[in-house]
């Protein structure tokens, strides 16, 4: 792909998520949204693999069917309210189709189907932009109607996103799907608090964005693509191996890393609530996540041992690999826990 054509996707993609954020109308949100659909296209199916063409291919019809939901939802509340403002979604059938269009587009459970899929026939840059970039969108609008949307249904989503992203991600070798995974987990934190507290979720989705951003970097940059691959991570780059350990973990919400303070905080808010069962559920289904973090995180550790493996580099990458762009995005995203205190809502 010429550098042209790649810079006007790329504009392309800031833009129909700038669209989204900044309107206050239905139709102008519904074009952003497709915008930014139809612009991620080609960056998946660049490589014209049969899998990144199918990756393509069910990610358009995945986010179509759901800008369509959205569409029709907001077409029943404007011909219940007379009104096409994003603040006055007040048909309760619209509120609840609107829910299940977002968890479609974000890949909350049990539509998260398509997530892995996507994941696994791309790239590791297309995947960081998908799990990170493309979430912006659809989580606007989740915050814009967060008082309005259907509760019970973000409750129950949000919880089953949970247990599915711990469950699912326990029997994957290649990291791109328990990445995604992971991406259900932590978009499952974030449904269960919103309709809590909007805050606790904008700094959820934060935190997600903070942490998964050097992890993915610090995968592309040492040619990981299986949890194979990352018992030699430390031939190729020696500082490399312990940081893409420290973010793993930190990713895992393992404490005292960055990645505990937001799910400190909303099992804080949940018990507030007395909404004891659910935060027990949330907090015994995050184990399952912790898990095979744990086992990434060891499969680094054995690297890191006074006696490493034997091989000196590998074939395919020459030793050396950069490691600055992992090293300016990494303090975030595993030393913010002691600014817990100014993050309460």
């Amino acid at each position: 792909m010429s550098p042209m054509i790649t810079s006007i996707l790329i504009l392309s993609l800031a833009t129909g998520t700038i669209i989204t954020m900044a309107s206050f109308h239905w139709l102008l949100a519904w074009m952003g949204l497709e915008l930014n659909t139809l612009a991620i296209l080609p960056i998946i199916s660049e490589s014209h693999h049969p899998r990144a063409t199918e990756a393509s291919t069910k990610y358009f019809l995945t986010q179509a069917a759901a800008s369509s939901l959205i569409l029709f939802s907001s077409v029943m509340n404007a011909q219940a309210t007379g009104q096409w403002s994003i603040l006055q979604l007040e048909d309760p059938l619209a509120q609840t189709l609107l829910t299940v269009a977002l968890a479609m587009k974000l890949g909350l459970a049990p539509a998260h189907f398509w997530l892995p899929e996507v994941l696994q026939g791309s790239s590791f840059k297309t995947g960081l932009i998908i799990i990170t970039w493309q979430k912006l969108a659809p989580m606007t609008l989740l915050l814009l109607t967060w008082n309005q949307a259907s509760m019970l249904t973000l409750m129950m989503m949000g919880s089953l996103s949970v247990a599915v992203g711990g469950l699912g991600g326990l029997n994957q070798t290649q990291l791109r799907k328990v990445i995604a995974f992971s991406s259900i987990a932590h978009l499952g934190w974030m449904a269960t608090i919103v309709t809590k507290s909007n805050k606790l979720a904008l700094l959820n989705l934060t935190m997600y964005i903070l942490i998964s951003t050097p992890m993915m970097l610090s995968l592309i940059f040492s040619s990981t693509k299986t949890t194979q691959d990352l018992t030699t991570t430390w031939t190729t780059s020696p500082m490399l191996a312990p940081l893409t350990m420290m973010t793993l973990l930190s990713l895992g919400g393992l404490p005292p890393l960055s990645g505990f303070m937001p799910k400190w905080l909303t099992l804080e808010e949940l018990l507030a609530q007395n909404m004891t069962p659910l935060a027990t559920v949330l907090a015994v289904s995050t184990l399952l996540s912790l898990f095979f973090y744990l086992r990434l995180s060891y499969s680094l550790s054995v690297t890191l041992s006074p006696n490493p493996t034997k091989i000196s580099s590998k074939w395919r990458l020459k030793p050396n690999t950069p490691t600055l762009p992992v090293s300016i995005t990494l303090p975030p995203s595993i030393l913010a826990l002691p600014l817990t205190p100014l993050m309460k809502p």
